[in-house]
């Protein structure tokens, strides 16, 4: 079995969840490194993570551990001082704290084994976590996006880059990460001597991309520490200016965190601005799409007048 989870039903997690008083973190962390058993490394995981009421997806493969999660206040450090000790290479661990803590972001705790961390469909190349792109922190980060001559690359889906992203970065426009790595290359050949930023969530597609676009020539590859997560996080602790506009797509409860005041996204139907994802309610479709809460009331949450009237069954 590669995966460990809870048993009761999402109706009971959330139940719950719902009246749980006790506030909680959401939060994310990453690490390529060997995993010499991944299921006995999975089993320590789930078993402790389960212990401190940890609630979340873990996805562990030989090549490391990637995880989002929701972790109780109160058991926050009790949690994370197991973590660091649950293996050498997890020891002071960055942890990526989310821009927001809603305790509904996740309703259960799911620990998964997988070929790989995150999907990247390479074959020619084998994963070097330690030739990667340079670091950048908010100030850095700040200073390149003023440079002319720097180049930001939206390492995101489409779907994302879409509600909130840097000025004038790049989209690779496309739904999922392996086929944005066969796209970046190629859509950035131009730029092989230019001063490339590559950026994601929370930075662990861009640990890959990095690594990817200097096996393939590129010369001048930075990323940011801590994807937009880390970014704006920095730039709050030293009152630097947030150059990110619009809302940070996150791929739990929430749907998205607030970066911005302004909205750059727009709603599917009627083209007013909004930056609210749903899921077509018609369960035959399910499509990711923008939704307003005017067109959320005349469409009962469907992406179409086709879906609504399957959806009803008129």
């Amino acid at each position: 079995m590669l995966i460990k989870i809870n048993t009761f039903s999402k109706k009971e997690l959330k139940k719950r969840l719902l009246i749980e008083k006790e506030p909680r973190f959401t939060l994310s962390f990453y690490k390529y490194f060997f995993v010499k058993s991944p299921i006995k490394f999975r089993d320590k995981i789930y078993e402790n993570f389960n212990k401190y009421n940890v609630l979340g997806r873990v996805y562990i493969a030989k090549e490391g551990i990637n995880a989002q999660m929701s972790v109780p206040v109160k058991l926050y450090k009790c949690w994370k001082k197991f973590l660091y000790q649950s293996h050498l290479q997890l020891n002071n661990l960055y942890i990526n704290k989310s821009l927001d803590h809603n305790k509904l972001s996740f309703w259960n705790l799911c620990v998964k084994i997988k070929k790989t961390i995150v999907a990247d469909g390479i074959k020619k190349m084998r994963f070097n976590p330690n030739h990667v792109g340079i670091y950048l922190n908010s100030k850095e980060t700040n200073s390149m996006i003023n440079d002319n001559e720097s180049i930001f690359v939206d390492m995101r889906n489409s779907y994302e880059y879409a509600i909130g992203h840097f000025p004038k970065a790049i989209e690779i426009k496309s739904s999922t990460f392996r086929d944005q790595l066969k796209i970046v290359v190629k859509m950035m050949n131009y730029a092989k001597n230019k001063k490339i930023v590559m950026y994601c969530t929370g930075g662990i597609r861009c640990e890959k991309a990095t690594s990817w676009m200097i096996f393939n020539g590129f010369k001048y590859i930075y990323h940011l520490k801590g994807g937009i997560i880390g970014y704006v996080n920095n730039a709050k602790k030293n009152n630097l200016p947030i150059l990110f506009q619009g809302s940070n797509f996150v791929f739990d409860g929430r749907m998205k965190e607030k970066v911005s005041n302004n909205i750059i996204s727009f709603c599917k139907q009627c083209k007013k601005s909004s930056d609210t994802y749903i899921n077509c309610r018609y369960n035959r479709c399910h499509l990711l799409f923008i939704q307003c809460k005017k067109c959320a009331i005349f469409f009962k949450n469907c992406c179409s007048i086709d879906c609504m009237k399957k959806l009803l069954k008129v």
